[in-house]
């Protein structure tokens, strides 16, 4: 089972006299990053909504945007009509003296200091439950949406790893023949500059022993297999956080099949790592995008 960093979830809901409309999306990131914007109500929890998001999400690039539906008895914001009354005095004297129309004295009152401030009011405990089950269900949507990324890519990944193993499985063939032209071509080199009778056909043959363990590739390809069919276990495994896993095993991947290719001296296998190497390019950016 895949996960993708990307997706979005919307949720909205009311939480006592309140309503929330809560959009969350994600995207590719290494860590976890969140980008939350609050109505001044909420920045009080701002820290448990970020923990949740956090321990929800795993990791990618967030953006969470929590908005507040004002309803019932809920004030936006605060009049301090004490301190309005105190300016109002001798505004209104001040107007009077000028010879000035006293009704704009309103809109000076609003626009002074500390006449009109942000609401103090916080949600209750049974609000914030409510609140947490809007944030998670908009969670849920997105996580929703990143499984079905998930099961397109997990499909993809499988494609390309079952075409490295099938020109694997085209190098593995023309492994033995390639063992066969270096020790003919080797032969046919001396016979012609040195002559069938002048050399040793004993030392010849401990040469090309030697020679051809040299550029062996058994064991890359051993390994190159058993990396393929680890990386499709680990596609199987139930946890959601796996990429950075699938990732290190390319890498595992690409080693081999570098290896291979610079110990090949084959035209034929060359191609086929060429292919192969294709296969991974493609792999290693879809792997970029998963959980």
């Amino acid at each position: 089972m895949l996960k993708s960093m990307t997706g979005f979830g919307r949720a909205e809901g009311n939480a006592g006299d309140k309503t929330f409309l809560v959009d969350i999306k994600s995207l590719n990131g290494k860590q976890f990053e969140l980008l939350l914007k609050l109505p001044a109500i909420l920045k009080p929890i701002e820290f448990d909504i970020r923990k949740i998001v956090s321990e929800k999400l795993g990791r990618g690039t967030i953006d969470c945007s929590i908005s507040l539906k004002e309803t019932g008895t809920a004030k936006p914001v605060t009049i301090n009509t004490d301190l309005a009354k105190a300016y109002y005095k001798p505004l209104a004297e001040l107007s009077a003296s000028l010879n000035l129309d006293p009704s704009h004295i309103l809109s000076t009152l609003v626009k002074l200091p500390e006449v009109i401030t942000p609401t103090s009011e916080t949600l209750s405990q049974k609000e914030w439950n409510d609140l947490q089950k809007i944030l998670t269900n908009a969670i849920d949507n997105l996580n929703q949406h990143r499984l079905e990324e998930g099961k397109v890519m997990e499909q993809d990944l499988l494609f390309r790893i079952s075409n490295i193993e099938k020109q694997q499985g085209e190098v593995l063939k023309l492994e033995p023949l390639r063992q066969m032209k270096i020790r003919e071509g080797l032969t046919k080199l001396l016979e012609e500059n040195v002559g069938k009778e002048n050399y040793d056909a004993n030392r010849l043959e401990q040469e090309l022993i030697y020679y051809i363990e040299k550029i062996d590739i058994s064991e890359e390809q051993v390994r190159l297999k058993n990396h393929c069919d680890y990386f499709k276990s680990v596609l199987k495994e139930p946890e959601d956080v796996k990429g950075k896993k699938l990732s290190f095993i390319l890498q595992e991947i690409g080693r081999e099949i570098n290896t291979s290719g610079s110990k090949a001296y084959d035209a034929s296998i060359q191609k086929c790592v060429v292919q192969m190497k294709d296969e991974l390019e493609k792999a290693k950016e879809q792997v970029l995008n998963v959980l």
